[in-house]
């Protein structure tokens, strides 16, 4: 069994993580341009017919990024919930999304339309008032609607746990993302800041905490790409894979932002360094949806309750 990347879903990283970190700002036609809008949407209607697995490649190299752009509210959350034609309108880049689920509607800013949930269907919220608020995450700012009437039907509010798993996966995937570069600024620093004559990421206070941020990173990584694969294999196993997935790799990005501060010393509070930004990131997708205390609450109670699988 080969648990390692195609070169096609390799290619497709590097092509990310070159673009947008020359681009963390991209707009939606840049996206649908690489194919990035439509990875799986089905040819028929102008995407590329693969799966959840390659748009997770995405939603960690975004995450990386501080990518703003509405791709996780559009692609993880609202595009099984659009009819095919929908779908192709985003594959185009021409429409984006996201689902007002509660008073909060994340990527407000950016969307084109906005969808919400009524009695047993999702629709098209038209005529609303928009108001962006100010938040600690400048790359996804939330926001209020108010007024407007539904419009089309959408899809069946049935749908809803199965665009909660992929928000789960997909922000778990975000985390990792957020994680891995903050390590990566710590150990490049450590490397090079010398007291006492030597690089002090040899002493043990430095170093063992960089090494248990790997330790956790990794291990979140491989459960949301395992979450990614039983999305992608429609995978019975895929509610709580996700859920688990998003409660370790959250709790994993906040606590490699916070040591990666501390390795920094004064330099990692600086409001010019990358490093508040991505602790704030990290801080967002943890509270959101659903924190790890309640997400590992619903993790328990699938293996007291459940088959345990």
């Amino acid at each position: 069994m080969d648990f390692s990347f195609t070169p096609e879903q390799d290619a497709l990283r590097e092509q990310a993580r070159e673009f947008l970190a020359a681009n963390p700002e991209p707009t939606w036609q840049q996206l649908a341009d690489l194919g990035w809008t439509g990875v799986s949407v089905s040819e028929e209607h102008g995407g590329a017919g693969l799966g959840f697995l390659e748009e997770a490649i995405v939603f960690e190299e975004m995450g990386r990024a501080l990518t703003h752009a509405p791709y996780w509210s559009t692609v993880a959350v609202m595009l099984p919930a659009l009819p095919p034609e929908l779908q192709a309108d985003v594959a185009a880049g021409t429409s984006s999304w996201a689902l007002a689920t509660g008073p909060l509607v994340p990527d407000l800013d950016t969307v084109t339309n906005v969808a919400i949930i009524g009695g047993d269907s999702i629709w098209e919220l038209d005529g609303a008032d928009r108001e962006v608020l100010q938040t600690n995450d400048v790359t996804r700012p939330l926001g209020v609607v108010s007024g407007g009437n539904a419009g089309r039907t959408l899809a069946s509010s049935e749908l809803l746990p199965r665009l909660r798993t992929r928000s789960l996966a997909a922000l778990a995937l975000e985390a990792c993302g957020v994680g891995s570069r903050a390590l990566e600024l710590a150990t490049g620093y450590v490397k090079e800041r010398q007291q006492f004559g030597k690089p002090i990421g040899v002493y043990q206070a430095i170093s063992h905490p960089l090494a248990k941020t790997l330790m956790e990173l990794e291990l979140g990584r491989s459960l949301a790409l395992f979450a990614a694969w039983c999305i992608t294999e429609d995978d019975e196993r895929a509610t709580i894979a996700a859920a688990s997935a998003k409660a370790l790799c959250a709790d994993a990005a906040v606590a490699a932002c916070e040591r990666s501060i501390q390795a920094h010393g004064g330099i990692g509070f600086t409001w010019e360094h990358v490093l508040h930004r991505l602790y704030k990131r990290a801080l967002w997708i943890q509270s959101w949806e659903a924190s790890s205390a309640q997400l590992r609450s619903e993790v328990a109670a699938h293996l007291l309750d459940g088959d345990g699988r």
